[in-house]
C-alpha cells in the first residue's frame, strides 16, 4: 500500500511539475495565422542585407532542457554585467537584419550582453511561404525549451530584458513570463499578446507595446484587449499604436516607415535605459 501511495504521489508531482514548466504548449493565434494568405501578403519580401559585426558578435550554441542544442548571435558586454537583452526574430528567422538590430541595441544601450536567439533551429526564410511554414510549424514546446535554454545560458543572476518584432514580439512577452523573477524589461513590436490573465500575472516586469495601427490581424481591438488584460493582472503597460502597417520598423521592409521607427526606437531605448541600470 505504501509503495502504491508513493507511486501515485510521484506521478502527481511529475504531472504538476510538467504543467508548471510548460506555460505555452499550444500554438498561439500568431502561429495559427501563418497559413492565412492575406497575412502572408501583408509581409513584404525583405531587401537583401549582409551583416558584418563590428562589435564582436558571433554565432554560438547553448543547451536546451530537451537535450538538444540551440543557436544564437551573441555579443558579450565589454565589462562583466548581469544584464542580458534577448532579441527575438521576425517570422523570417534569425537573419542578418535581426543581427543588425541586435548590434544596434548593443551599441546604443552600452554595457549589456545581447543574445539574438534562433527560434527556428537554423532555418531562415526568404519567401513568404517558407516564413509561414516555419512560424506555423514551430513546435511550441521546442520554442519554450529554446527560451529556457537561453535563460540558463544567461545565468541565475542575470537580469533579463526582452525585445522582438512580429512573431518575435509575441515571443518577447512569453520569454519575460518564463524568466520569472529574472525578468526586468519587456518590449514587444506588433506581436500577438498572451491573452491568459493568469499567465500575465506571472510577469515580473511591466511591458512596452509598440503596435501598427493600420494592420487588421493584430488589430486595435486586440491591442485594447491586451491592455485591459494587463490591468486585470495588475501589471504595468504602456501602449503606442503608430499610424503604420505591420513590420513598419524593419529597415529591410520596402514599406519601412522611418518616422514611426525612430519614434518607436527612442521609446524602446528610453524604456530599457531606465530599467537596465
Amino acid at each position: 500500500m505504501n509503495k502504491l501511495v508513493t507511486t501515485i504521489t510521484l506521478v502527481f508531482i511529475s504531472v504538476y511539475a510538467f504543467g508548471q514548466s510548460c506555460c505555452f504548449v499550444t500554438k498561439d493565434e500568431m502561429q495559427l495565422m501563418a497559413s492565412n494568405k492575406a497575412f502572408q501578403r501583408s509581409h513584404k519580401l525583405p531587401k537583401p542585407y549582409h551583416h558584418v559585426s563590428k562589435a564582436g558578435g558571433e554565432m554560438i550554441t547553448f543547451s536546451t532542457p530537451d537535450g538538444q542544442q540551440a543557436n544564437a548571435f551573441f555579443i558579450k558586454a565589454v565589462q562583466p554585467t548581469n544584464y542580458t537583452l534577448f532579441v527575438f526574430q521576425e517570422w523570417w528567422g534569425l537573419n542578418d537584419h535581426i543581427k543588425r538590430e541586435a548590434e544596434h541595441f548593443y551599441t546604443t544601450l552600452g554595457n549589456v550582453n545581447v543574445l539574438a536567439i534562433d527560434m527556428y533551429d537554423g532555418k531562415v526564410a526568404t519567401t513568404r511561404e517558407d516564413a509561414g511554414k516555419y512560424m506555423g510549424g514551430a513546435n511550441p514546446l521546442r520554442l519554450e525549451n529554446i527560451i529556457k535554454g537561453a535563460i540558463t545560458f544567461a545565468g541565475p543572476k542575470a537580469k533579463i530584458a526582452t525585445v522582438g518584432w512580429c512573431f518575435g514580439g509575441a515571443l518577447s512577452l512569453k520569454a519575460s513570463i518564463l524568466a520569472g523573477t529574472q525578468a526586468t524589461a519587456c518590449v514587444m513590436y506588433y506581436g500577438t499578446p498572451v491573452k491568459d490573465v493568469e499567465q500575465l500575472k506571472l510577469l515580473n516586469t511591466d511591458v512596452l507595446g509598440l503596435f501598427a495601427g493600420r494592420e487588421k490581424f493584430i488589430s486595435p481591438a486586440v491591442v485594447k484587449e491586451f491592455e485591459d488584460n494587463m490591468k486585470l493582472a495588475g501589471k504595468g503597460i504602456q501602449i503606442k499604436s503608430f499610424d503604420a502597417e505591420h513590420a513598419f520598423a524593419n529597415p529591410s521592409n520596402p514599406n519601412f516607415d522611418k518616422s514611426a521607427t525612430e519614434e518607436a526606437w527612442n521609446m524602446a531605448i528610453n524604456y530599457f535605459k531606465t530599467r537596465l541600470k
